[in-house]
């Protein structure tokens, strides 16, 4: 077997899961710092992650675009402020074939287990067609979006119509001139509603809590613009920081006027709505900020549609063709859709991975998930996440480039200081994440009592970051060689 010590000429072999943003990024950055080892290992058929999955008519980004891409990719020509799921899905492709990353992909790969072995100290990473990969670290970019989140509502296997999940949408099934039965009112669903409201015959959305939807300025770029953003690079950075500088302002929840002025700007778009009662059941009861903030101009006006009906009555059951609500009022659909998002708290450990001296990621994230600085956790040695626990904030392709630094400078000292592993020290995250939970405790809107994506089944808020990006930029880039316990691999060990 060949000597596998890591030095400055012997590059840690990387496994990176998923072919999202975050892995087509870490895949950038790896090659431009010289690390030239690694494999991209991805289940679907293609790149994009969840833009790769996620194709309902309306999909869009909630982020503006000029943001919601690397800075060390620009993108000059983005046809509007914020993206659609076609163009932000191109942007991953074209950054796979700028950095010729398609010899380093396997597709249609899917993990099904990552284990430490403390023999050999290194990782074994298994798949679900029987290959397994051998590495010296693995970079998770699963994020937050892996797992369907399915509705327990009786009855909804008896469904005879059509249905699917709107992360999973049925380009194949036409909706023209079908009654339509949408349950959820998030993110997904105030997208694509309007898209398909003008298609079908009735569409009934059933809404178990309102939301906060506000405007967004979206107009598309003139041809003028794109061609001066293409021309002027110092335009589109200034561009970007200005957005940056916006949503920082947008998404610190601590600032109470803050709140009051994005709750006046829904309150305003829900102003739109002609029907007084409709008006009502619209009208959040919980502060703005919490639930997950949401973007879309055409939502509101759909509700003036005399082919579109908002249910706010409890579902009891579903039948062979109808919704049931509280009541026992049935409204027979054609299709149902169901618009209810994902297990967002489950991040890594959606697949098995077992760490030193056996101890399973499931059983360690036992009271909800949690890391140091969102990226590495204690027992799993030289493995990493993008977008892990407590890291939802703002643009996540901005949190991800800090993350990918802190990545880089730790597998630097791989193979820099000759280690074989290093581990995050256990009171040194103990005591970030005590500091992070009490942080969000002081949140105010995150304590208002409304259901949201945010929490574990333990009721540990797993998902957000309670600052500012900037703030998260800045610890990310503090150096912090004392936070870890690190092991010498031995003179001549064979990996």
């Amino acid at each position: 077997m060949e000597d596998r010590k890591l030095t400055a000429t012997r590059q840690p072999r990387i496994v990176i899961i998923g072919a999202g943003p975050g892995g087509i990024g870490a895949a950038i950055r790896l090659q431009q710092a010289g690390f030239d080892d690694f494999v991209i290992l991805e289940k679907s058929d293609g790149v994009g992650g969840t833009w790769q999955h996620n194709r309902y008519p309306g999909a869009e980004c909630d982020v503006p675009s000029h943001l919601y891409s690397f800075s060390f990719e620009p993108k000059a020509d983005w046809s509007k402020p914020y993206a659609r799921q076609p163009e932000i899905r191109a942007y991953v492709q074209a950054c796979v074939a700028r950095h010729d990353l398609e010899p380093r992909l396997r597709l249609n790969t899917e993990v099904r287990r990552a284990a430490w072995s403390d023999t050999h100290t290194r990782w074994r990473v298994e798949t679900t067609g029987g290959e397994a990969f051998e590495a010296d670290a693995v970079i998770s970019a699963l994020g937050m979006f892996n797992h369907l989140n399915w509705p327990e509502i009786p009855g909804l296997e008896d469904f005879a119509g059509t249905s699917f999940h709107s992360a999973r949408w049925n380009h194949d099934h036409d909706l023209s001139g079908e009654t339509v039965g949408v349950i959820g009112s998030a993110a997904s669903a105030v997208q694509f509603v309007p898209e398909i409201a003008p298609r079908v015959r009735q569409l009934y959305l059933y809404q178990r809590s309102a939301n906060w939807v506000l405007p967004k300025e979206d107009d598309p770029y003139t041809p003028e613009q794109i061609e001066a953003f293409r021309t002027d690079p110092d335009l589109l950075r200034r561009s970007r920081e200005e957005f940056l500088a916006n949503i920082e302002g947008l998404v610190y929840f601590n600032d109470p006027e803050r709140v009051r002025a994005c709750e006046q700007a829904g309150l305003k778009a829900i102003s739109a709505v002609t029907d007084p009662e409709l008006r009502r059941k619209l009208t959040p009861k919980e502060p703005w900020g919490c639930k997950r903030p949401l973007f879309a101009n055409p939502y509101y006006p759909t509700f003036n549609r005399a082919n579109v009906e908002l249910v706010t009555d409890s579902i009891e059951r579903i039948t062979a063709d109808a919704v049931v609500t509280s009541g026992g009022q049935a409204r027979r659909v054609d299709t149902l859709i169901l618009a209810t998002g994902f297990q967002t708290t489950r991040f890594l450990s959606a697949i098995e991975v077992v760490g030193r001296e056996g101890l399973e990621l499931e059983k360690a994230w036992s009271d909800g998930a949690q890391a140091y600085l969102g990226i590495t956790t204690r027992g799993f040695p030289n493995l990493f996440m993008l977008y892990g626990p407590n890291t939802n904030q703002g643009s996540i392709l901005y949190m991800i480039e800090c993350q990918l630094e802190y990545v880089l400078r730790q597998l630097g000292r791989l193979r820099d200081e000759g280690l074989a592993w290093l581990d995050v020290r256990p009171e040194v995250m103990q005591r970030y994440n005590d500091e992070i939970q009490r942080d969000i405790a002081g949140v105010e809107v995150w304590q208002a009592g409304c259901t949201h994506y945010y929490s574990s089944p333990s009721g540990r808020v797993v998902t957000q970051w309670p600052h500012s990006m900037g703030e998260y930029r800045a610890r990310t880039a503090r150096p912090d060689p004392e936070a870890y316990e690190v092991v010498v691999a031995p003179s001549g060990q064979t990996r």
